[in-house]
């Protein structure tokens, strides 16, 4: 009987020792798995791939998704290399010939300062709201705090007012239809010294898009022609179906 009590108090003794040593070894099959789990994250993002085959300039429109809206743009159209793919983007930057709004030739990229009379383009910006004032709020609520208090008459009935020397706005006059805001409304810079030429931004909103529209401030002269010309191009991006 002693004998049997002491193999049934060995064997209990070993059972307890192969025990403690499989608790002690938890912690480092653990430490381990983390360990090759962080091992193989790093190698997932450092891995060398093949890049990605870049969209011809000449190719069909592509489908873009900016904030839930989506955009049929040539990739000529658009400026920045790494946006010519399809699907969401969080931004796009284009440029158009004025006034056919077909994409330039890739050949040149100027400025809208540099750009010449007889190669004139308007530049395009497509972002997210993110919840901002559209212009016709922002025309009733933002800025008549900062407007000089008399409009003038600008050309082919426009509105046009200055905005005041110590506001946020200064050195900007704000352009716009009294008739329909929502259709022209644009912020303009004026001529500075040397070749420096004033800019203006028209705005349209389309879902939870922004369309910003940039063109040298001269063409307010001529804002019906461009009111229509921005009309053609939210057309040209959202056509129909879409």
């Amino acid at each position: 009987m002693a004998t049997l009590a002491k193999q049934f108090q060995r064997e209990q003794y070993e059972a307890g020792r192969r025990r403690a040593e499989g608790l002690l070894m938890l912690p480092v099959a653990l430490g381990l798995a983390v360990t090759f789990l962080a091992l193989g994250y790093v190698a997932h993002v450092l891995w060398p791939r093949w890049p990605d085959i870049p969209v011809a300039l000449d190719a069909p429109a592509l489908p873009i998704v900016v904030s839930g809206v989506v955009f049929n743009v040539p990739p000529a159209a658009i400026r920045v290399p790494v946006q010519r793919r399809p699907g969401a983007q969080e931004r796009l930057d284009l440029a158009y010939l004025w006034p056919a709004l077909t994409p330039p030739e890739p050949t040149t990229n100027p400025s809208l300062e540099a750009q010449s009379r007889s190669e004139r383009r308007i530049f395009v910006t497509i972002a997210a709201n993110g919840g901002r004032l559209t212009p016709v709020e922002r025309l009733k609520m933002i800025y008549p705090r900062y407007l000089q208090p008399e409009p003038t008459a600008g050309p082919d009935g426009l509105t046009l007012m200055k905005f005041q020397d110590v506001s946020p706005y200064r050195g900007e006059d704000l352009a716009f239809d009294a008739n329909a805001p929502g259709r022209f409304l644009a912020r303009c810079s004026r001529d500075g010294s040397g070749s420096t030429r004033g800019t203006c931004l028209a705005e349209r909103l389309i879902g939870e898009a922004d369309i910003t529209v940039r063109f040298p401030s001269d063409w307010i002269a001529d804002w019906r022609s461009v009111a229509n010309g921005i009309d053609r191009l939210v057309g040209q991006l959202r056509p129909s179906g879409i």
